[in-house]
């Protein structure tokens, strides 16, 4: 048989997502170049892989077989293309990083300060919410995670690293803006944009407002900061966010931080790892290189 790696990866990828669309855009080609993939391999193999009914991908006897076998294969070549990279030392190789979204306002900028001390390191970055985030995690798909609420779970390693605290903002003109100290009770009775269900944010916000006997008013459910902060400066409501996102904001003037009891709220971003897992020697490096450079992030 003359069976690519890349066939491999394209079908252990689909098995696994059960989208083409999705196998597409965490491979990063086209549907059609998925399809052509699945295509070629089904002919090579002899038997067919997949049956789809409608928008439902499962797999036949055959595709089972096969999706067992690649998951056994595929990491042995990983760990073979690490054995690889930290021969050749930083010259090569590759990291796997799944972030949540918040971390867009820093990771990238840091990572690519990484990528010109190392041009030849090869990092694939996923960058998604905390859900999805998690779901990797458990299978165990990337070598590093990045997240603001990592799991209870002894299996786990979490490391902080920087300062996330939670704060309340507010456009710039809204009357709550010119008091100091305001109770938590009466932000309570204004109208709130939040992020989506399954953000770290968000489950840190319901919590927090199931611990002080309070229920938020959404006024409306949002899956990007940079929307809930247009909203916000539009008056739409109040809202709750990583201090990361403001980053940038200062000069922009339209939102302002409140002075609410209790905040801002103390968190960190942290470095998620399987406890037990032999990280690479390139995320060795790039953790030693986030902890030398991350002070320039610090709001």
């Amino acid at each position: 048989m003359r069976i690519t790696l890349r066939q491999l990866q394209t079908f252990e990828t689909l098995a696994r997502r059960q989208s083409f669309s999705l196998t597409a855009q965490e491979m990063h080609v086209s549907q059609p170049t998925v399809s052509k993939q699945i295509k070629a391999l089904q002919e090579e193999i002899g038997l067919p892989l997949l049956e789809q009914f409608g928008k439902k991908i499962f797999l036949t006897e055959a595709g089972e077989t096969l999706y067992q076998t690649c998951n056994q294969w595929l990491k042995s070549w990983d760990q073979f293309e690490q054995t690889i990279a930290n021969m050749k030392g930083m010259t090569a190789g590759r990291l796997r990083i799944a972030t949540v979204t918040t971390t867009k306002y820093f990771l990238p900028k840091l990572i690519g300060q990484f990528c010109q001390h190392y041009p030849g390191v090869d990092i694939r970055l996923e960058i998604l919410n905390r859900e999805r985030v998690m779901e990797r995690l458990e299978r165990n798909e990337d070598d590093v995670y990045i997240m603001g609420v990592p799991p209870d779970n002894p299996r786990i390693e979490a490391m902080p690293f920087l300062a996330n605290s939670l704060l309340m903002i507010a456009a710039l003109n809204h009357p709550l803006t010119k008091q100091k100290n305001i109770p938590f009770t009466r932000v309570a009775q204004e109208p709130f944009v939040f992020r989506e269900p399954g953000s770290g944010t968000r489950l840190q916000i319901e919590k927090l407002f199931a611990e002080r006997h309070q229920t938020p008013v959404i006024r409306l459910e949002m899956g990007s900061n940079e929307a809930i902060k247009q909203a916000v400066a539009g008056g739409l409501g109040l809202s709750i966010l990583s201090s990361s996102t403001l980053i940038h904001e200062q000069k922009d003037n339209e939102l302002a931080v409140l002075d609410v009891e209790g905040f801002p709220i103390k968190r960190s971003w942290y470095w998620v790892q399987h406890k037990n897992k032999n990280l690479p020697i390139i995320a060795q490096t790039f953790y030693q290189f986030l902890l030398a450079n991350i002070d320039q992030f610090k709001v």
